[in-house]
């Protein structure tokens, strides 16, 4: 029987049409949130800046969580009421130039809420200051979200930390958290504290603030003089209540008959310090260069210098600092032409880490790929940030890869944490989802609905806004302003880096790494309970600090992004004589009393459990890294250590009594 019947027709016409793929049609439904109406995940668009602003929130709380952590951790031993340069006697030294009086011009020299604050527990006083910006900085870290008033609270009590920290806050990533911190400020709503306040956009200017500031610290000065710290400060405008190393005078300054003169063995291990602006010390110590303390006769006072406030006003801060920066290296020391300079750095390095060891036995050929691969970063890839979206998002990969290189191949403090953060000014919220997670009420669902809302509809006026339009425009004309002595200095042959042209370090220039050392010398302090110093039977025991080279057989410390201000400092001295770092000796007088507070900065105090050493020396050496599977190494021996010399004679608490009497401070009491 033929199937002529409908019954039939039906079930053949539904068979033809599912094998040729059409069904009936079905009423559409809604596309599921964060998905796009074929149904597959959506993807946020490029051109909104949602999704970065939190990113760069994060990533600069945490390098302002560090810095805090510092602060809260050192500053009591380095500046406090019993600290080696006390910050009480900088502002009043400070007050005394300006004729006892706290007014604008004191303020605007040193800007600190300290002065507001009472300076009979200094202590307490710093404490507070860094607990409020470790409570503030956490907040943020944890929630990705700020408003001005919180980010501008974090910048105004670093500055305050910073203005009153003397040669302890003069590394030249203390004024890029400040630059970066103040960038910060703009990045957020006024009072809403959302991740995603919906009337307050990212500001294109802000992001460009960034990447400006990237730029500057990568590329560098197109033209370097090496030259020394004293020749940066006569280029500077007079400086009121400061000294030659920079720091306010106390009441008297001590000078001695014998001129300053550096060893030439110092000269010849100099290592950068013609570019980073490394302060030497205006005031002499109580010896002679014969070693023998000088009489008070050989000791003088001198007046304050005084300038007019015409001149006060011109002062620029110098400070001390490593960000990379190309131009500076390739116009600097030789070996960065003929690519040598990395057969040395990781040995002479401030504070190499474990992985330092080993890079410094790389092969030769490795060493020159490390060098050209330093160039093309610093040198091409800062370009990337003006050619376009996927140029400028190649240009962030590269900047923070490098910089996270850095961070494994040494100790720079949080510095190159910190050069991180206006690196993730070139990514925008379609590049950066994949570290957000998805799904309904996400932050990039929410991110793609505020985008499709605004494809299609014009934003209402609001007074807000505009407002806010108003000052992000004002904030772009005050950052060109800024920029142009940092240029024109850029642009000279008698440039200077890493050094703020205003008091509030808002923008600033950077570089160092002109030169590289090729030997590492250290200053080795040591102690003796001997009545005789000079006696042959005298036994010297050294002093461990943190995480400086000392004892040969202790493994180089790992602690980036931390940082040890005292260690540093002592980097920097072995390429000096002791009466360029005065506050070495007041580190050896407080060693001499036992005092708790300075020995709570070292790793080790061979005298623990002990009555205080009668002497303390400081003996000059030069460092190495044992070769891997040589002798030395089998010894267990990180470092091999040679004796230069004597870096300061031995000193005795009883000869330090004048040294501290002159500068109004009183004589460390022994335990």
């Amino acid at each position: 029987m033929r199937p002529d019947g409908p019954a039939m027709a039906a079930p053949e016409e539904s068979l033809r049409r599912r094998k040729t793929g059409h069904s009936d049609p079905q009423p559409e439904s809604p596309p599921a949130p964060g998905r796009d109406p074929a149904g597959s995940p959506a993807h946020l668009h490029a051109g909104t800046f949602w999704l970065t602003r939190i990113v760069l929130l994060k990533a600069l709380a945490f390098v302002y969580f560090v810095a805090f952590l510092v602060a809260f951790h050192q500053n009591k031993q380095l500046i406090g009421d019993r600290g080696l340069l006390p910050c009480r006697a900088y502002l009043r030294s400070v007050q005394q130039y300006f004729q006892g009086r706290v007014g604008w011009e004191a303020l605007s020299y040193a800007p600190t809420v300290l002065w507001l604050m009472d300076w009979s527990d200094m202590n307490s006083n710093l404490d507070l200051l860094a607990l409020l910006g470790l409570g503030v900085s956490a907040f943020v870290l944890i929630t990705g979200c700020a408003n001005m008033l919180l980010m501008a609270a974090l910048w105004g009590l670093y500055t305050s930390l910073v203005n009153v920290g003397q040669i302890w806050y003069s590394f030249g990533w203390e004024s890029q958290l400040l630059e970066t911190g103040f960038l910060g400020i703009f990045l957020c709503p006024l009072w809403t504290l959302s991740r995603l306040p919906r009337h307050t956009p990212t500001s294109r200017i802000v992001l460009w603030g960034f990447r400006w500031l990237i730029f500057r610290i990568m590329l560098g000065a197109p033209k370097v003089q090496r030259r020394s710290w004293q020749e940066h400060q006569g280029s500077h405008t007079a400086s009121p209540p400061h000294s030659r190393d920079g720091r306010p005078h106390s009441r008297t300054e001590v000078t001695t008959t014998q001129q300053r003169r550096a060893s030439p063995q110092q000269h010849r291990g100099h290592h950068h310090t013609a570019e980073t602006g490394v302060p030497t010390a205006g005031q002499r110590s109580p010896h002679s260069r014969d070693g023998h303390p000088h009489s008070s006769t050989e000791v003088t006072t001198t007046q304050q210098r005084r300038v007019s406030p015409q001149q006060h006003r011109g002062h620029r801060h110098t400070v001390v600092g490593f960000p990379p920066q190309g131009l500076i290296k390739i116009r600097g020391d030789r070996c960065w032409r003929d690519l040598t300079c990395m057969d040395f750095h990781y040995e002479t390095q401030p504070v190499p880490n474990p992985m330092a060891y080993y890079l410094h036995r790389s092969p030769w050929w490795f060493h020159r790929f490390e060098t050209l691969s330093n160039h093309f970063i610093e040198l091409l890839v800062p370009f990337f940030l003006f050619l376009g979206r996927r140029a400028c998002m190649v240009h962030g990969v590269l900047q923070i890869l490098f910089q996270a290189v850095l961070i494994v191949s040494g100790n720079l403090s949080f510095l190159n944490w910190l050069t991180m953060v206006p690196s993730l000014a070139c990514f925008d919220d379609a590049a950066l989802a994949c570290l957000f997670p998805s799904g309904p009420g996400s932050l990039k669902d929410r991110v793609l609905h505020m985008q499709r809302e605004a494809r299609g509809a014009r934003p209402e006026p609001r007074f807000g806004p505009a407002v806010r339009r108003a000052a992000n425009v004002s904030l772009g004309v005050l950052l060109a302003w800024l920029s142009v002595p940092v240029v024109l200095n850029l642009l000279s042959s008698r440039q200077v880096m890493n050094t703020s042209f205003n008091p509030l370090r808002i923008v600033n220039t950077y570089g160092a790494f002109g030169s590289v050392t090729k030997e590492r010398t250290e200053v080795v302090l040591q102690g003796t309970a001997s009545p005789n110093a000079s006696a042959p039977d005298a036994v010297w025991e050294d002093y461990e600090f943190k995480c400086k080279p000392g004892d040969p057989s202790r493994r180089p410390c790992l602690i980036s992004p931390y940082h040890y201000r005292l260690d540093w400092l002592m980097w920097f001295a072995a390429f000096q004589t002791y009466e360029h770092n005065e506050w070495i000796l007041r580190l050896a007088g407080k060693l001499l009393a036992g005092d708790a507070v300075a020995l709570s900065l070292l790793a080790h105090s061979p005298f623990e459990g002990r009555p205080p050493p009668r002497w303390v020396r400081g003996e000059h050496y030069r460092y190495k890294f044992s070769r891997p599977g040589g002798s030395h190494a089998a010894q267990g021996k990180w470092w091999v250590r040679k004796r230069i010399g004597t870096y300061f004679p031995p000193v005795s608490l009883q000869e330090l009594r004048a040294y501290f009497r002159d500068r109004g401070e009183p004589l460390p009491e022994p335990l």
